[in-house]
């Protein structure tokens, strides 16, 4: 018996140790592997990783190895094209919430002004609202700390009063006439983020005299409700008895591109490609209307300027190409790029970009960029003004020369944003070196703000934008602006005044009902004198359409 013992013992710790070892083999292999959307993916383990493990465990003094990871992933991510982009954990909330379709915080529009957050407005349906703050309040006071100075940024402001839905923040204002602090303890709720800034009826006359009314629709963004604000602002205007449409991308710097298409599908054919993407390990993707558009016969235009880009191009390039409305303005941005947002466990993430996405024709309008020279490329549209791009179309230089056609045979270009139908230069005739200097130094903003909170009750007599500039036309406040310069440092010039007074009291007049009646207000008078708008309104009203 005893001379099998041994044998089987040694068998059994045999065992043991196979199964043992495989198990701990096992749970090793498990943590190099992860799963994602139902897929078995291998973690890599590279040289950093092994790298930031050596520094950790074998160098002479402790460091702060997170705080060096997360140097390194920037410098990384900064290795590749301009778009993907590392977002530390700290950010991810704040970063996300620009998209988003709320935030959570009290519900005020804010302004810094001489170190001092000023209430610009209340937000209708936020916490604030029906709770004693008002429009011309001075924040000093956040949860019993003095909220003044030099060091105080957007930033800063954000930080200290969004926060999470439910919670508490106190803040104290003052109020102009008086120096008593009044103390709000505000619950923060949610604050929605509006994707459509304005809709409004320009009411015009075509060539052969006829009314017609043209429903103005200007989308700053691209984010999680902007399908659903667009729709419902045509809705409203086509109810208003709009018969033609101007869709307004200029400053829109994109999005989600899910929310392009859908506006997209809105005014095209049933099989008319609206966009496609693809990459190297993305597979092709083709986005198509579905013939379910409830506007797909109205006359259309439109516009976009050197700041839209991405999914504002999108949407620019599927109408341009399936020659369903005239584009005007400036040549965009030209970002062809797709990025997909990655999580990681400590919860930040990363931007990455996964494809390049191509307009019906075939179009990349991916502007040209080196792998690393974020800088440079972040430069281009300062080159372009100074090449004199803003204002003559025959500045403009494509890189691409491939010849690509609209449904109907027009010729287009990639290689570098939207070239509009219809080029419209900035018109610097009544541009002046004062009044470069006053809107360069936003002393047209602060004046504004300051006749505004002077003149609150006076003002907040007029309903309506058309009768507040009325007024304002009659108030005459070019004299105190003068001043208001002059002590900020600007010398007044009569004659250089004289050539700019018509921008100068359209631009100040426009900033003070936006301080009354918000955007709503701002846009129709601002719009009525704009060039690129002025042709918008001379395309859809010409015979020709």
């Amino acid at each position: 018996m005893k001379k099998y013992l041994f044998p089987t013992l040694t068998i059994v710790c045999l065992l043991l140790g196979f199964l043992i070892g495989n198990a701990v083999s096992n749970k090793v292999n498990a943590q190099r592997f992860y799963i994602q959307n139902g897929q078995l993916f291998q973690q890599p383990e590279s040289k950093v990783d092994q790298l930031l493990q050596l520094m950790n465990q074998a160098y002479v003094d402790k460091i702060d190895v997170d705080s060096i990871t997360e140097e390194v992933m920037k410098e990384v991510v900064k290795r590749l094209d301009p778009h993907s982009a590392y977002i530390p954990k700290e950010d991810l909330e704040m970063v996300n919430s620009e998209l988003s379709a709320s935030f959570s915080g009290i519900g005020v529009q804010f302004s810094i002004q001489n170190d001092t957050v000023q209430v610009v407005a209340v937000i209708s349906g936020g916490p604030c609202e029906g709770m004693g703050v008002l429009a011309g309040d001075k924040i000093v006071m956040v949860n019993d700390s003095n909220f003044t100075g030099k060091t105080i940024t957007n930033e800063k402001v954000m930080h200290a009063l969004r926060g999470p839905k439910g919670t508490e923040v106190k803040i104290g204002v003052m109020r102009s006439g008086s120096s008593e602090v009044y103390d709000f303890t505000i619950t923060r709720g949610d604050i929605p983020v509006h994707s459509v800034d304005a809709k409004f009826i320009i009411e015009a006359k075509g060539e052969r005299r006829e009314e017609m009314k043209i429903g103005f629709v200007r989308v700053n963004r691209f984010g999680e409700n902007t399908y659903d604000e667009f729709i419902a602002a045509l809705a409203s205007l086509k109810g208003q008895g709009a018969t033609a449409y101007i869709v307004d991308l200029r400053e829109n710097s994109g999005g989600y591109m899910d929310q392009a298409i859908k506006m997209a599908n809105e005014f095209l054919s049933k099989g008319d490609m609206i966009v496609y993407s693809e990459g190297r390990a993305y597979p092709r993707y083709e986005a198509r209307a579905n013939g379910s558009g409830r506007f797909q016969r109205e006359p259309l235009v439109v516009l976009i300027d050197n700041f839209s880009a991405s999914a504002s191009e999108i949407f620019a390039g599927a109408m341009q190409d399936n020659d369903r409305a005239t584009i005007i303005g400036r040549r965009s941005f030209g970002k062809g790029l797709v990025q997909q947002q990655l999580p990681f466990a400590d919860g930040s993430a990363i931007r990455l970009t996964v494809a390049r996405y191509y307009t019906p024709s075939g179009r990349s309008i991916q502007k040209p960029y080196k792998m690393g020279e974020g800088e440079d490329y972040a430069m281009d549209l300062l080159e372009r003004f100074e090449h004199g791009e803003f204002y003559s179309a025959d500045s403009v230089q494509i890189t691409d020369s491939t010849v690509y056609l609209t449904k109907k045979g027009r010729v287009v270009r990639g290689g570098g944003g939207i070239m509009p139908d219809v080029f419209v230069g900035r018109d610097t005739t009544l541009y002046t070196p004062y009044f470069n200097q006053v809107v360069n130094r936003a002393y047209t903003y602060q004046f504004a703000y300051q006749y505004t909170d002077r003149h609150r009750k006076e003002l907040s007599r007029y309903k309506d934008w058309q009768s507040l500039e009325k007024h304002l036309l009659k108030a005459n406040w070019v004299p105190e602006f003068v001043a208001f310069a002059k002590e900020k440092g600007v010398e007044p010039n009569p004659e250089q005044l004289a050539k700019s007074k018509p921008l100068l009291v359209r631009l100040v007049n426009a900033y003070i009902v936006r301080n009354m009646l918000n955007d709503e207000g701002f846009f129709p008078l601002f719009e009525r004198d704009d060039d690129i708008t002025n042709k918008a309104v001379e395309q859809l009203t010409s015979s020709q359409l």
